[in-house]
């Protein structure tokens, strides 16, 4: 019996150890492309591009999904040659990610203009056409992109865009110069490096125990609603920012707070939405809207939203008025904080 334990066991330890040490192989990989330019160059030999314009994704329609094209090196050559572009352009593409099989991946705007680009941007009709696909925002794609493509389209674009934003160094003034795979940006003058960042953001849905708080925004879509949600002030905890966010907007003082889960957000510049749920005491459930955040904030029983989550089409529905209201798309963290109050009413607490 011990015997068989014992190689029971240190089967478990073998299979453990394999699926850890394809992640910490794929990791130490991406850290050695980020901290070694020249490895980074010759990854970008073999690996594969995601091309953008304009921070806009190029992108193939596939029955009722988008899809996003990856070209090779040789590929993205001959592209830019057509166009009466050389290789210059590539010193703007930035590492995103990479397969299990380490084939990195890259990001490349064409529409934007920056340092390194000696040519005006590239026309976006003309590279349309020669792509076969489109670009588009990914604020009206996001949602119909696999999570794969989701995420590292996600990625790209905060990187991107910090770029774009960020080539002038805030202390001397002087030009920025970004490493090859754009992990951060250093300084000549002064040797200041900048690593690009994120916002951290609180996502919280509001129980009163047998019901939830939802809100819409004026810049929602037509008849959503969704979280409250707010940025983290400096200095304050997480636990803070979610006890201010909800007294301020609905005027509701928190009991209890439990962490869900977090989630990489491109919007509107590259957030980490850190989603929670809070318990207010049954009785001081009272809303005083703050119509300067809110346009509208009320409480949906469980039935309720349960029923709405239910729907499939929920846009067409919402359209023609048989949904008074809707919720976020299954990606979006929201839409899981809400299926997971409807489906676990209870969680854990975070430690104290």
């Amino acid at each position: 019996m011990s015997l068989y334990c014992g190689t029971a066991c240190r089967r478990k330890f073998f299979w453990c150890y394999r699926l850890l040490s394809t992640y910490v192989t794929k990791t130490r990989y991406l850290f050695e492309l980020k901290e070694d330019d020249d490895a980074c160059k010759k990854a970008q030999q073999t690996g594969a591009f995601y091309l953008f314009h304009n921070l806009a994704p190029l992108l193939q329609k596939s029955e009722h999904q988008y899809l996003a094209p990856q070209y090779s090196l040789l590929e993205l050559e001959r592209l830019l040659g057509k166009f009466g572009q050389d290789s210059q352009i590539l010193e703007d593409s930035v590492l995103i990610g990479c397969s299990e099989q380490q084939e990195a991946w890259f990001a490349l705007d064409l529409g934007l203009n920056s340092s390194s680009s000696i040519n005006a941007s590239l026309q976006k009709a003309e590279m349309e056409t020669a792509l076969q696909g489109s670009f588009i925002k990914l604020t009206k794609a996001l949602f119909e992109l696999n999570v794969k493509d989701a995420s590292l389209l996600s990625t790209a674009q905060a990187l991107l865009r910090w770029h774009d934003t960020h080539q002038f160094c805030s202390r001397s003034g002087q030009p920025t110069k970004k490493n090859v795979s754009g992990s951060k940006r250093v300084c000549p003058s002064n040797n200041i490096i900048y690593y690009p960042q994120v916002a951290p953001v609180v996502i919280t849905l509001v129980s009163d125990g047998t019901r939830c708080l939802l809100v819409r925004q004026s810049s929602f879509p037509k008849g959503m609603y969704s979280a409250l949600a707010g940025f983290c002030d400096i200095g304050e905890s997480l636990e803070e920012t979610v006890r201010r966010e909800i007294a301020e907007e609905v005027g509701l003082e928190v009991d209890r707070l439990h962490y869900s889960a977090s989630q990489h957000w491109p919007f509107p510049n590259s957030t980490l939405m850190i989603a929670c749920h809070a318990t207010v005491k049954p009785g001081q459930t009272e809303l005083q809207v703050n119509l300067k955040e809110l346009e509208a904030a009320a409480w949906f029983s469980r039935d309720e939203v349960a029923t709405v989550l239910r729907r499939n089409n929920l846009s067409n529905q919402q359209q023609s008025g048989a949904v008074p209201f809707w919720l976020p798309p299954k990606l979006a963290i929201a839409h899981q904080l809400i299926k997971e109050w409807v489906e676990k009413p209870t969680c854990s607490p975070l430690p104290a």
